[in-house]
């Protein structure tokens, strides 16, 4: 079915307009910086004794302001007129399910994009792990991300087998034991402005479709994800539950779906960051499409052509 502007910040757009207009942007966004960023961590470093006593409890009152956060960050787009129109797949219904959402990436800009539009999706956004380049992790917002348990990944063929494993490692060791439940990335691995002519040169190169508005995907996280989450059966296909236990004790069911979510701006013109935060552009409706699969039908073995290579089709 479709579905359009799903989201609470986008139902609020007149009032952001008018709170814009008697507020600076950059205002805004450096007293939430300097008021929610430290709170988040005081509040943390408060609540240590309970992350011993009662884990569950503690990452589920993490991820209640973790989701505060992002909302914060969302404001700075709404305050500037910039909402967002969903289409697609209905995802509402699978968020207390394990998924893994792969999206295109074109600027800074989808991040904020992803954190207002997912923001009426039940615990999905409080209980999400990012995978994002490390050098986020140097900026005013990464130690945030840190704290909650975010994957921060190096590019680059110097590093790319060490960081898959690092991967396998942080996902065995953080995303159970903090009840993550969604796992996003950006499997083109850069900005499209940045892969385009490298990607379409290794597609002519292999008999592949020559692409304009996205990358041909670059699969290594992608299996990792996988075949770490997926629940695995002895023979090696996908089955339905893990042996690992989640907090009250019952075995999980594994990552049990793939959300291909497209992200369109107008015009083709993605917007960076820094257009959020100051309001550069008049109000603009970004248009983001959702496509749901089941996970057991794209194991890692056949995930690049079964699922994956319809995401490359240039329809944005």
């Amino acid at each position: 079915g479709v579905f359009q502007d799903g989201t609470a910040l986008g139902r609020g757009r007149q009032t952001g307009l008018g709170s814009a207009q008697v507020c600076d942007p950059f205002l805004v966004m450096l007293c939430n910086n300097c008021v929610a960023i430290p709170s988040y961590c005081l509040y943390l470093l408060l609540l240590q004794p309970l992350r011993i006593w009662d884990s569950p409890t503690f990452w589920y009152i993490e991820g209640v302001m973790f989701k505060w956060m992002l909302a914060m960050v969302s404001s700075w787009g709404w305050f500037a007129g910039y909402t967002v129109t969903e289409w697609g797949d209905d995802v509402r219904p699978i968020s207390e399910e394990e998924a893994m959402v792969i999206v295109n990436h074109q600027s800074t800009g989808d991040v904020c994009t992803l954190m207002m539009c997912l923001q009426d999706k039940g615990m999905a956004l409080q209980k999400m792990m990012w995978l994002m380049d490390h050098v986020f992790k140097y900026t005013n917002f990464g130690l945030v991300s840190l704290i909650h348990g975010d994957f921060f990944i190096r590019q680059g063929k110097a590093y790319r087998d060490k960081q898959l494993v690092y991967l396998k490692d942080h996902l065995e060791k953080y995303y159970h034991n903090r009840d993550r439940k969604w796992i996003v990335l950006f499997p083109e691995g850069g900005f499209l402005r940045k892969r385009r002519e490298t990607s379409q040169l290794f597609a002519k190169k292999h008999s592949l479709p020559h692409l304009n508005h996205v990358t041909l995907p670059r699969l290594g996280a992608t299996q990792v994800i996988l075949k770490t989450l997926c629940a695995q059966q002895e023979n090696g296909s996908v089955g339905s539950e893990t042996g690992t236990p989640n907090k009250t004790g019952n075995k999980r069911k594994g990552l049990q779906w793939v959300v291909d979510v497209t992200i369109a701006y107008p015009k083709a013109r993605p917007m960076d960051i820094q257009t959020w935060i100051f309001g550069y552009r008049p109000p603009t409706i970004t248009h983001v499409h959702y496509r749901k699969a089941l996970s057991r039908e794209t194991p890692e073995r056949y995930a690049s052509d079964c699922f994956l290579k319809p995401t490359l089709s240039p329809t944005l």
